[in-house]
């Protein structure tokens, strides 16, 4: 059954980052990659300060 989830940009969000306390300050930015293709997943991205 298709229910045309991703392009209706709705459905469960299942991909997550978990990090720590040490890391949780180096965090700059998140995000979700609608447009990569592939998969029925979408990327996720996580910006880190190094």
């Amino acid at each position: 059954m298709r229910t045309n989830a991703r392009e209706r940009n709705v459905g469960w969000r299942i991909d997550y980052f978990f990090v720590n306390e040490l890391l949780k300050d180096q965090i700059t930015g998140a995000g979700i990659l609608a447009d990569v293709m592939g998969s029925d997943h979408c990327p996720v991205t996580l910006d880190l300060k190094v």
